[in-house]
């Protein structure tokens, strides 16, 4: 066998099977272009899901594939496992080859044995294979063609408790595709602990699976019936650090050559930054090279830090990096550092790598993160030191993971090193509650729940407002189809033709009118049921409808004027940002109404006064220039050419549309305006950070701009006439004096506040109870709001030295209590926090806070005088 880099194997691999006709297919981003059920693409077959379905066919029937995966959530998580195993990753990649009902096993064994004997020149004598234990063709193949001799072909039967649950039988789920596999494995020799596949020691290290292939050949129904396909698949993979490992002769994936530049680039790093006498190997450096790699790549196919979904599960991976080069020593943002170095290493492959947001965004997550990194760890080793029964409160847990944006993994990760356990009950309680609220917000319109297995319809919408001949080819009310509706119903209607445009892309669904001799029914929005049907949500105003009927459909035209004024408009905001703020401004989501256009994008900073000015005169400039949009379909690759705007995570066909609007140039399958000069104007309205590195823009266009202006027109006027007519230049000069009053005013206020509450405090102290050697005080003060009674209360701890203050006040309907406890009676367990919280019990409230001072609210006024009282009760019995 001989030495070849990571790179040099990659590239052997995709040439071979090039050789044996197959297109070399580049990767797909690591977010799924249109595979809800995934967070992150896990495997080389993702891209190929359709065809594996027969809903798509492509231009060839035979695939390879180098392709980018990360497991870092959902049900295919490795996270945990990175660092303290040999050949767990987030980030990987998958080598693959597959065949679309083209070649089947007679190709895909012999050729798999080919490359790894003849190309990368495995000892045969080291290569055992598995098969699963009732597929007899694969295992002649292996032992008759091959001739790999009997003892070293395993036969894997139903090893999971049911008929084809087995670690060589593939499902994709409990019915549809599957078949059985064939793993390759290398036996690292006896020097290396572990006993063949399928052996009581099969989970040791000496036999390493190195390739799977798996032969879809069956479709699983609903029955159970295993069908046998008429064109069966060919589905494989073999991970690319794992083989290098073999290659390269080394103990584990982080030894290959790849990792070893990556970890001497880690330890560099988190040596600038603080750390000292770092190990080289350790198994934190092992968890920020790897983790450098599946950020990088994430951030390079849009994904950013945040708090839900793929993006929360790049924050935990790359807050969990950060916290390993803190445990090393680092102080000061350190990993972002390292993408240059990944850069060198991957950029001639993958040149999104070389993209000079990704450092950016990973030095932002990383200084927000070490604002509270220290803290964080600080109630965790405090927690940790507390516990008596070696398993950690799981509401510490979520308070770390809630307040402190503390993922749970890494207070796992903490607690794991000090062999402590998570109680996770808790946690998991609190997690489901947030869970819950994110299904909620992310239900689907109806739409997403009918079933419709009828023809697509035919979209009319670019070249009419108004289609006659529309015969209906379904109804649904309540999610049911039926055939017919009536007067008074709220129905979805698809019928096979429509002028009628369906929410996508951003832009809102089209509204209207379907009518014929009998029948009125209002279309209130139009959305997309399946892939090319579009859906029309109706109330039948008069008559009924049945399966069949004819109607005209008409759009509402002022309407969609104003729709396709403002998606027009977001093409030329969009090419004026980058402009402006730079090539890196992505977008990240739209909403196009007839009211505004709201657009969010990759921006790292707010966009100042001055460039919000130049995008809206860019805007207005190619507004008032009035040229002719063009539209034009083509194939992708010419579309490219072009040099369209491709947004990221949508999906395209082999054919697109490619949208001309002044100087932007996108690919777009929205409505838009004939001339630009359709449009009339532009404004933009308003602008904020919405997530960690995203912006929003909202903007408006034609008579709504004249309506933002006339109404602040109105707002400037009214001001005027607030300061007797002063002019509008002398505005903000007359507002700034304002506030200068008002805070001069203020500044007078709490003085005076400071000195009732000195004089009151006086007062109070006198009659000070004694409750077992403590000084008590509880008492009502009248008129005081509450930073009066922080004022008070600190006044009475100073003159009295050392006591328990408790102060309340009416605030109409409401109460406000405070309580004070001096530092030495602090220390003799007499708390604040829960003092107060005993007295809101009693008047209807709740409130908390530190040893020494905490605060509370409270409802029921008449129960204050007993719950005062009940404060020497408490103080004696604990004194």
């Amino acid at each position: 066998m001989k030495y070849m880099t990571a790179s040099e194997i990659r590239n052997a691999y995709l040439q071979f099977f090039q050789s044996k006709g197959h297109t070399i297919v580049p990767s797909s981003p690591v977010v799924p272009e249109d595979d809800p059920t995934l967070l992150f693409t896990n495997a080389g077959m993702n891209q190929f899901k359709n065809c594996y379905l027969g809903i798509e066919k492509r231009e060839y029937t035979r695939a390879t594939t180098s392709q980018k995966c990360i497991r870092a959530g959902g049900k295919h998580n490795d996270l945990d496992n990175v660092g303290y195993t040999a050949r767990h990753h987030t980030f990987f990649e998958m080598l693959g080859n597959f065949s679309f009902g083209d070649y089947f096993k007679q190709d895909a064994i012999p050729w798999a044995w080919e490359f790894l004997t003849k190309v990368l020149e495995l000892p045969e004598d080291r290569l055992w294979v598995t098969v699963y234990v009732d597929d007899d063709e694969a295992y002649d193949i292996w032992n008759k063609e091959i001739g790999i001799p009997a003892e070293r072909i395993v036969r894997i039967g139903d090893n999971k408790g049911g008929k084809y649950m087995s670690d060589n039988f593939w499902m994709m789920g409990d019915t549809g595709p599957c078949g059985p596999c064939s793993e390759i494995f290398f036996d690292r020799g006896p020097s290396v602990q572990g006993g063949p596949p399928g052996s009581k020691d099969e989970d040791g290290d000496r036999y390493l699976e190195i390739w799977n292939l798996v032969f879809t050949q069956f479709n699983r129904d609903a029955s159970g019936k295993m069908n046998r396909l008429p064109h069966p698949n060919i589905d494989t993979g073999m991970g690319l650090e794992r083989i290098a490992s073999v290659i390269q002769n080394v103990p584990t994936n982080y030894d290959i050559d790849l990792f070893r530049n990556l970890m001497a680039a880690a330890k560099a790093a988190v040596e600038k930054a603080g750390a000292t006498d770092v190990e080289p190997g350790t198994p934190s450096l092992k968890v920020i090279a790897d983790h450098i790699r599946a950020c990088s790549f994430a951030i390079a196919d849009g994904v950013l830090p945040g708090n839900e979904g793929r993006a929360y599960v790049l924050r935990r991976i790359c807050r969990r990096a950060i916290r390993h080069g803190y445990k090393l020593g680092a102080r000061a943002p350190f990993f972002y550092t390292l993408v240059e170095p990944l850069a060198r290493e991957m950029g001639d492959v993958y040149p999104e790598l070389n993209k000079p947001n990704i450092a950016q965004v990973i030095k932002a997550e990383e200084e927000r993160f070490f604002l509270t990194l220290a803290n964080g760890m600080e109630i965790l080793e405090d927690a940790i030191a507390k516990t008596t029964n070696g398993v950690l409160d799981g509401n510490v847990v979520f308070k770390l993971h809630d307040t402190f944006g503390f993922p749970a993994d890494l207070t796992a990760d903490v607690c794991r090193e000090k062999g402590i356990k998570v109680d996770t009950d808790a946690f998991d309680r609190s997690m489901e509650e947030q869970r819950a609220k994110a299904r909620a917000a992310g239900k689907f319109k109806i739409a997403a729940g009918l079933v419709y297995n009828g023809p697509t319809n035919e979209f009319r919408g670019y070249q009419e407002l108004r289609t006659e001949g529309c015969r209906v080819l379904a109804i649904y009310k309540d999610g049911t189809d039926v055939t017919s509706a009536e007067a008074g119903d709220d129905a979805v209607l698809v019928f096979d033709k429509t002028p009628c445009y369906a929410e996508m892309g951003g832009q809102v669904g089209d509204q209207g009118v379907a009518e014929n001799a009998s029948t009125i029914a209002q279309i209130l929005d139009t959305m997309t049921i399946k892939a090319s049907v579009f859906g029309h949500s109706c109330h039948i105003h008069e008559g009924s409808v049945h399966i069949g009927d004819i109607f005209s459909v008409s759009v509402n035209a002022e309407r969609r004027a104003a729709i396709a004024r403002n998606h027009s408009v977001t093409h030329l905001m969009h090419k004026a940002l980058r402009t402006v703020c730079g090539a890196h401004v992505a977008q990240k989501g739209s909403l196009v109404t007839p009211e505004i256009t709201r657009f969010d994008f990759t921006h790292d900073h707010p966009v100042t006064a001055e460039q919000i000015a130049e995008v809206e005169q860019l805007v207005n400039e190619e507004i008032l220039a009035n040229v002719p949009t063009k539209t034009e379909e083509m194939s992708v690759e010419d579309a490219k050419k072009t040099g369209a705007t491709m947004l990221f995570g949508e999906k395209y066909g082999k054919e697109v549309r490619v949208v001309s609007i002044g100087s932007s140039k996108e690919l777009c399958g929205g409505t838009h305006v004939a001339r630009t000069g359709d449009i009339g104007s532009f404004k933009i309205i308003s602008e904020a950070g919405i997530s960690a590195g995203v912006r929003r823009i909202e903007a408006v266009t034609g008579m709504n701009v004249l309506h933002v202006l006339q109404q602040k027109t109105a707002l400037v006027s009214e001001l005027q006439q607030n300061f007797r007519g002063v002019k509008e230049s002398e505005l903000p000069e007359k507002v700034s004096a304002c506030i200068e009053q008002i805070h001069s005013l203020e500044k007078e206020v709490a003085s005076l506040q400071a000195k009732i509450a000195a004089s009151a405090s006086s007062d109070i102290a006198e009659n000070a109870r004694e409750v077992n050697g403590v000084k008590v005080v509880a008492v009502s003060v009248d008129g005081a709001d509450a930073n009066a009674l922080r004022e008070m209360a600190d006044k009475l701890r100073d003159k009295l030295h050392s006591a328990v203050v408790v102060l309340a006040t009416k605030d109409g309907a409401k109460l406000q209590l405070c309580a004070g406890v001096t530092p030495d009676l602090v220390k003799k367990g007499l708390k604040a926090g829960e003092l107060v919280k005993f007295v809101a019990a009693q008047v209807g409230g709740k409130g908390g806070g530190k040893p020494d001072f905490a605060m509370a609210g409270g409802s029921d006024a008449e129960a204050l005088p007993k719950a005062l009282e009940s404060v020497y009760g408490w103080v004696g019995e604990r004194a």
